[in-house]
Parts: structure tokens; C-alpha cells; sequence
């Protein structure tokens, strides 16, 4: 048994302390579920286009929200150019030579005349190399690592530089790691290094299907050597794998958003800045096996800048960490949709990006989802958002009650009984006591029958004649006499006897049903007549048949989610009564009937077990339907039937059923369909006294 759980949260003066009210929403469920839609689509465009509280807020549905983070990716993809993502480094970097060219300039002011010739040649030198620097940052870097400078201050600014563009790469894999290492040396990147091995290692164990167990406890051996490199690391190995993801998924979303030539550039500069080939192909395989891992076809997604603001390596990281919130935002949303729970991590995230408003509307729809649950209407699983067996009942119960409710001044009639059936209530009455009675025996009548024959018996006899069978001699000293009991002093309770039906609604789906506007009244009544006997008749079976071209039965648990096609054609009695008569075969009740509700004649049969359709009607359609109504005449099955039109030929073709199966035939309304079939049902149902 699933326990529901709740979630407490301190006052902040924003909540809603009634929560949504959720009988009312539950009847608007119902009511889209009698038009046609299955409960979670119902609950689904709910939870979409959003609706008002009790106290008559609107409350954003998912559209709504969905659409402006749309809307506020847009504009981050109208406003920003990723084509200058390396603009600042070559800036800083030109700043950097423009510095040692200065600085060697100084050196030569500075010099002596002897030393002066020497440093010229050292300058010259040194000159041709700035010279010679490609014009892309990468292989500038590469140069640059290897030259010899001359001026200490931008020599300095080169490191400078290499340890912020070192910072953000690898904190554009491993967030908030650059704060626990201090600095991006070659001792630095030794640990990244091996690290970043052991990691690999790690999520290879998964890859290979190790148990959850086995992978924790190695998780955890992990964080004993490496913890301080992660200072915020979750406890469980699933989270931690949720962490890299998204870490990765940011450089990857990088990658793919720049041009090729972009592409190639900042491989270039990984590649300089570096300096270490091991320690890239280690990165390298690591994204690989977190991109195998990943439920989605890639770490990141692919963005298509073309504003004009430029932005520097750094906010290009920041921008695609902006537009991750936004995805993993739209995915909370679709989430809800699906009948997933929102963590506070969620909330906040959603809060952040859409305000107050959205996140206040997100926690009535998590209160909702929850009161749903709570109440036993919902279950919430893997495949998503399921009604319940009491939630069926409740959809059933409204419409048995919006039936019922334009005929309380109307009281039901019942008819006589045609073949009894067993026991059913104890009446007030009791009566002798016959062969084949249920032995209820009435103690308190049958006493007194005995002490009444008795005492009769000993009044009418005269003085010294024999003592009766039964009399037995009082006790010495007492006048009390004990009865025997004689089988005609037996009395049993009289019981109102209860014959069991067995019904199938026959329940036309074809395409004009719903496209004359029937099929609403049509399943509203399916689902009442469902829950009047569930509740009223319990002995009692309904069994469910829709039909088109072909027919099919319908599980009780189903109902609610009962939809049509529109585009089958095709009303094939047929099939349905061929279903019919076997599913009532199988039944022991005494009394055997068929509901037919439909809205035209027969224009379907079967003909070498394939379907055949025809509009008008073929002759044999009418024939082939004809000899289904006998054979279940001969099965003493009761037809009645409702007909939504009434155009001659249709006339015509009901009452020869009619004629032939002695059941009884109604031309109805949309609007009093309901009304009709259920009183119809507890009119005739058998019921008397025996």
C-alpha cells in the first residue's frame, strides 16, 4: 500500500492555506472525461491552460510558462554573438605583446653602449617571434609558451591569462573545483589529471552494469581521496552523476553552438593552454562516457546566436549556464504534465526565471497532483498519471448523479418477476415453512406455533383420554410444560427474492456519433449506469461493448478513458451482438439482456471474417444483423434498444427487430438518453416477493 507524503514548508505569507479546490476541479475532469477525452488527457489540458481558484485567482497553466521561456531563450539567442567568444583573449593577448614590446624598448633605452649592440640582436630576435605569432588566440598561446620573454610584467600577464582561461575550462567541466585547487600549475594539473582517471574509471564500472550498492561504495572510496575537489558534492552516486552531466553539458552546448572554424579555434586554445595531451584525452573520454550515459542523444544542445552583443569566453560559459535553467526548466514543466513531483531545486529554478506568480501557480498544481493522490482519485507511476478504481467510481457517480438529478420527484416501478432468482433481504413477514424454502427459520413465531397447538390440544381433549404425541408431563411441583416441536409448527422469515441480470451495453462508436455531438450523452450514460449498478445492484453484471466496423468489449476500468475515431466508418450490429450473445453465454444469471444505443441503422457485417461497409445499406447487412437478433431470442436475451435518430428506414429496421425479439425500442434525445436507460433499467429489473 502506497502512503501518501507531504511536504511542510515554514508560512511565508504567499501560501494558500484551503489549497485548490479540488472537488470542483475534479468535476471539470469529469466533465471533459463525458465529452470524450481519457482522464489523463483531461487532467493533462488542465494542467496546460491553467484555471482559477476558489478564491477566483488565475493560476498559469504550463502553456503559459512554456511559452515564455520560449520567449526569454529568444531573446538571449537575438541579443548575443558567440563569433567573438575569443574577441577579450585576443585583446589580453595583444596587450600582452604590445607590453613586451615595450618592455624590450625600455631595455634598449636603458643599455650601455657596449651591452646595447648585444641586446639589439637579442631584441631583433625576439621581435621576429612576436612577429610570427598566429593570428588566432591557440596557436598565439602555443608561441607564447615557449618564448622567452624580456619584460617580467607581461610575462606575468601571460600567466595571468593562461590560469583564468585554465580556471574557466575546468570549471566549465568540474564547477567550483577551481576553488579548491590554487593555481592552475603543472602540479595542479598533474591531480586534475588523476582525478580525472579515477573518475573515468568510476563511471565505467556503471557503463559495465555494476549494482547501485557496489557503485556507492566506490563513490564513496572516491570522495575519500579526491573530496576536497568537491567540496560540494552530493551524497548519492546518481546525483553526482546528474551534477557532471550538467557541468558537461555546458561546455558540449559551447562546442556545438560555435561555427567550425569557432569549433576548431577553441580546440586550439584547449589544446595550448594545457599543454598536456594525456590530461585532454582523459577530459575527452570522460565526456564520452558521460554522453553514453546520458537519457538524451547529447550532453548539450546546439543554439543558433545571431545578435550583435559580443561576449568573452567567460560569459559564453555564463549564457550557456542560462539556457540550460531554461531547458531543465521546460523539462520541470513537461514533467508536471507526465504526473512528476517538483523538488524545491524546481521551484527555485522556476522562480528565478518566470517570478513569484509562476511558482505560486506550480505549487497549487503540485497541491492538486498531491490532494489527488491523497484522496485515492490518482496514482502517479512511471508511465505517468493513471486514474484509480475510486476515481472511476467518483467520474460515475457524478454522472449517475446529474442523471438522477432531474428525476427525484419521480419514483421507479418495478415489474414482476419473470424467473426468480435466490435470496435476497429479509422481509418483516414469515410464512409456514414449505419444501424448498430457504430454512430462515423464524424461532420466535415456530415457539409459539408448538406452545399454541399444545395448549389447544389440551382444551379439546376430554378427561382420560390418551395424552397428544408432543404433551409432556409437568415437572413435580411446577406447572410449566416444555413444547414439542411438530413440522407444521415451522415458520421461516419471507425474503424479497433477487434475480441477478446480466446486461450488455451495446455502445455504437462510429464516426457520426461524435460528430453529431452523441457520443458525449452516449458515455456519460455508460459510466452512470456503470455506477448504479456497482452501487445498487451489485449481483448484478455490465458489461460494456463499443462497436464500428468491428466490435470489442470494454473493461469496466476502462470507461472513463473510452475515446472514438473518428475516422472509422461503419455500424456493424452484427459483430457487436455475435460479442454480445457470447459474453452473456458465459453468464449463470436468470435474466439475460442487450442495450443497444446507436444513432442509425446497421451499414457493417462480416463477410469472410473482414468487415464489409456500405452506405446505403446493403440488403444482406440488414439480413446477417436480423439472424443475431433471433439466435438471441433463441437464447432468451432480452434487446432494447435506443435510437438517438429516428429517419424512416431506421423505423423500419427496429421494429422488425423489435417484432422478432419482443424487447422494447426507444427514440430518444441526447439530452434524456441517460434518463431513459437508467430508469428503464431499474423499472424492468426484475424484482418480487416470494
Amino acid at each position: 500500500m502506497t502512503v501518501p507524503r507531504h511536504r511542510f514548508s515554514a508560512w511565508d505569507g504567499t501560501q494558500d492555506p484551503l489549497g485548490p479546490d479540488v472537488e470542483a476541479l475534479f468535476e471539470r475532469l469529469s466533465e471533459d472525461v463525458f465529452h470524450g477525452w481519457d482522464f489523463e488527457s483531461a487532467l493533462r489540458r488542465l494542467l496546460e491552460k491553467g484555471w482559477r481558484d476558489g478564491q477566483g485567482k488565475r493560476l498559469a497553466g504550463t502553456d503559459e510558462m512554456l511559452d515564455k521561456l520560449r520567449r526569454r531563450r529568444q531573446t538571449q539567442l537575438e541579443r548575443f554573438n558567440l563569433d567573438s567568444v575569443f574577441e577579450d583573449m585576443r585583446e589580453k593577448l595583444d596587450r600582452v605583446i604590445s607590453q613586451e614590446r615595450r618592455g624590450i624598448q625600455e631595455r634598449l633605452d636603458q643599455a650601455p653602449g657596449e651591452g646595447r649592440r648585444v641586446l639589439e640582436r637579442v631584441a631583433e630576435q625576439r621581435g621576429r617571434q612576436l612577429d610570427e605569432l598566429p593570428a588566432e588566440p591557440g596557436g598565439a598561446i602555443r608561441g607564447l609558451r615557449d618564448y622567452e620573454f624580456m619584460d617580467s610584467r607581461a610575462e606575468a600577464a601571460f600567466q595571468r591569462l593562461l590560469e583564468e582561461i585554465r580556471s574557466n575550462l575546468v570549471d566549465s567541466y568540474f564547477k567550483e573545483m577551481t576553488q579548491s585547487m590554487q593555481a592552475m600549475s603543472g602540479e595542479e594539473m598533474s591531480r586534475l589529471r588523476d582525478m580525472a582517471r579515477d573518475l573515468n574509471a568510476l563511471l565505467r564500472r556503471k557503463l559495465d552494469g555494476a549494482s547501485e550498492a557496489e557503485l556507492q561504495r566506490s563513490y564513496e572510496a572516491f570522495l575519500q581521496r579526491w573530496g576536497e575537489l568537491f567540496p560540494n558534492a552530493p551524497a548519492g552516486f546518481e546525483e553526482f552523476v546528474d551534477q557532471l552531466m550538467h557541468q558537461m553539458a555546458r561546455m558540449d552546448s559551447l562546442l556545438q553552438s560555435l561555427s567550425p572554424e569557432m569549433r576548431a579555434e577553441m580546440e586550439s586554445v584547449i589544446g595550448s593552454v594545457f599543454n598536456d595531451p594525456e590530461l585532454q584525452d582523459t577530459l575527452a573520454e570522460l565526456a564520452g562516457t558521460l554522453d553514453q550515459l546520458s537519457p538524451r542523444a547529447r550532453l548539450g544542445s546546439q543554439y543558433r546566436f545571431f545578435g550583435e552583443q559580443d561576449v568573452s569566453l567567460e560569459e559564453a560559459m555564463g549564457l550557456m549556464d542560462r539556457l540550460q535553467s531554461i531547458e531543465e526548466a521546460e523539462g520541470d514543466l513537461r514533467g508536471v504534465l507526465r504526473g512528476e513531483g517538483l523538488d524545491e531545486e524546481a521551484l527555485a529554478r522556476l522562480r528565478q526565471l518566470l517570478g513569484d506568480d509562476a511558482s505560486r501557480s506550480l505549487g497549487e498544481m503540485r497541491q492538486l497532483m498531491e490532494e489527488l493522490e491523497g484522496r485515492g482519485l490518482l496514482e502517479l507511476g512511471p508511465e505517468g498519471m493513471r486514474l484509480t478504481a475510486r476515481g472511476m467510481r467518483k467520474i460515475g457517480q457524478k454522472a449517475l448523479g446529474d442523471l438522477f438529478a432531474r428525476l427525484r420527484r419521480d419514483r421507479f416501478g418495478e415489474h414482476d418477476l419473470t424467473r426468480l432468482g435466490h435470496g435476497g433481504d429479509r422481509g418483516d413477514d414469515s410464512k409456514g415453512y414449505e419444501f424448498g424454502d430457504p430454512f430462515d427459520l423464524d424461532v420466535q413465531r415456530t415457539v409459539m406455533n408448538a406452545v399454541t397447538r399444545e395448549a389447544e390440544g389440551v382444551r379439546q381433549s376430554p378427561a382420560g383420554a390418551p395424552r397428544r404425541e408432543g404433551h409432556q408431563p409437568s415437572r413435580a411441583g411446577s406447572s410449566r410444560q416444555v413444547p414439542h416441536l411438530h413440522p407444521d409448527d415451522f415458520e421461516v422469515h419471507q425474503t424479497e427474492s433477487l434475480t441477478r441480470v446480466a446486461t450488455v451495453l451495446m455502445l455504437d462508436m462510429s464516426r457520426s456519433m461524435p460528430l453529431r455531438g452523441y457520443f458525449y450523452a452516449a458515455k456519460k450514460m455508460a459510466l452512470a449506469l456503470d455506477s448504479l449498478i456497482r452501487s445498487q445492484y451489485p449481483r448484478d453484471v455490465l458489461t460494456v461493448v463499443g462497436f464500428s466496423d468491428l466490435a470489442r468489449e470494454i473493461p469496466s476500468s476502462a470507461l472513463s478513458q473510452l475515446t472514438v475515431n473518428e475516422y472509422v466508418y461503419g455500424t456493424n450490429f452484427q459483430h457487436a451482438l455475435m460479442l454480445a450473445r457470447r459474453i452473456l453465454g458465459r453468464s449463470h444469471a436468470e435474466n439475460k439482456q442487450v442495450i443497444i444505443v446507436s444513432d442509425g441503422e446497421p451499414t457493417a457485417h462480416i463477410e469472410n471474417g473482414r468487415p464489409v461497409f456500405s452506405y446505403p445499406p446493403l440488403p444482406e447487412t440488414f439480413l446477417k444483423t436480423l439472424i443475431e437478433v433471433r439466435r438471441c431470442t433463441q437464447e432468451r436475451i432480452v434487446i432494447n434498444t435506443f435510437m438517438l435518430e429516428s429517419n424512416p428506414q431506421l423505423v423500419r429496421f427496429v421494429d422488425q427487430m423489435t417484432r422478432l425479439n419482443r424487447g422494447r425500442a426507444f427514440f430518444v434525445s441526447p439530452d434524456s438518453l441517460g434518463d431513459y436507460v437508467l430508469v428503464d433499467y431499474v423499472r424492468s429489473r426484475p424484482r418480487a416477493a416470494a
